[in-house]
């Protein structure tokens, strides 16, 4: 599932947001700037705003 997202399953500005029939990764920059699409097509292979999550953090949870 991973290669299908690309970047936003690694990114600490990434979310998954879960619905009975579908997924989309909501991008947390897109709420202060504009150059960042709300929910990116997928998979994202390259973005300027995309930060690694750290070590000791777990992968996006579902959310809104």
């Amino acid at each position: 599932m991973r290669e299908a997202v690309g970047l936003c399953s690694r990114c600490q500005h990434a979310q998954r947001v879960a619905t009975p029939r579908s997924e989309f990764w909501l991008c947390g920059l897109s709420r202060t700037d504009a150059r960042y699409e709300r929910y990116p097509r997928l998979p994202v292979i390259a973005c300027e705003g995309f930060e690694p999550l750290r070590e000791d953090e777990a992968p996006p949870e579902d959310g809104v």
